[in-house]
């Protein structure tokens, strides 16, 4: 399916992207006048197989603003191939998108940063050790998380008495839960929280000059913070419950995305 023909589909003429992440797709709730187009409808297109991950595109309206959803992330560890797990970010760029929103549900490192908390990412480490077997380096600043957009989330957050954090992504392969030893690694590295995904669709919004937020909800404590054994189920369960900060924090900051 060519790009014109998934847009005679979706109609999108926006500029504004959302990618959600598990649990998160109460989001698609506040749209109206929806267009839902199956990853599955999509020549190429590779299908999302986790929980959670629906696997469509969502043209819908916000108010008066047009919005594009990637409903149904897509991971590595589901035998994805990385240029295929970019694949909506790619097709966001082919449809005139020049803001994202990347959400994601994460595990907290720090027992301060409880289950449930909102955190905005403002760095990543790559902690796959696909590309390289050196230490991660950390990535940050503007190239990577727009200014202006993470300005825009603290405004937000305060103004609507919702408290968001700031952190670090540390970036893991999966599909297991990473192993109390990992976790020492990435707390000493200097990352808040982890999870497998995020880092490629930030990747490539770089590189197609997108600006780009990127939000996490963390559902969980990373392994060896506590004493529970690790669920997606929880992950599920936790992202409901932080759901409606979340989506307060976000309708108020898609209002505030070129307001005067």
């Amino acid at each position: 399916m060519l790009i014109n023909e998934i847009n005679t589909i979706l109609k999108f003429n926006g500029s504004l992207g959302i990618v959600l992440g598990s649990g998160l797709d109460h989001i698609v709730d506040l749209l109206n006048d929806k267009i839902i187009l199956p990853y599955s409808k999509i020549d190429s297109f590779p299908s999302s197989t986790v929980d959670g991950h629906k696997g469509e595109l969502i043209s819908g309206y916000f108010l008066e603003k047009q919005i594009l959803i990637a409903r149904g992330r897509l991971h590595l560890y589901e035998g994805i191939k990385k240029e295929e797990v970019i694949m909506p970010i790619e097709l966001f760029h082919e449809l005139g998108v020049k803001n994202i929103i990347i959400t994601n549900s994460s595990g907290s490192l720090l027992l301060d940063n409880k289950p449930g908390s909102l955190m905005l990412i403002d760095g990543h480490y790559d902690c796959t050790f696909l590309d390289s077997s050196r230490l991660p380096d950390l990535k940050k600043g503007d190239k990577y998380y727009n200014e202006n957009l993470v300005k825009l989330a603290f405004i937000v957050a305060k103004e609507n008495n919702v408290e968001l954090l700031k952190g670090k992504y540390c970036w893991m392969h999966g599909p297991a839960y990473e192993t109390p030893a990992e976790i020492q690694f990435l707390q000493k590295l200097g990352g808040d929280t982890v999870g497998m995904s995020t880092l490629p669709e930030v990747e490539a919004a770089k590189k197609n000059k997108m600006s780009t937020l990127v939000l996490s909800v963390l559902t969980n404590y990373a392994a060896g913070l506590d004493n529970k054994t690790l669920k997606h189920e929880d992950v599920l369960l936790n992202a409901k419950k932080a759901q409606k900060n979340f989506i307060k924090l976000v309708k108020n900051i898609i209002l505030g995305i070129g307001a005067e």
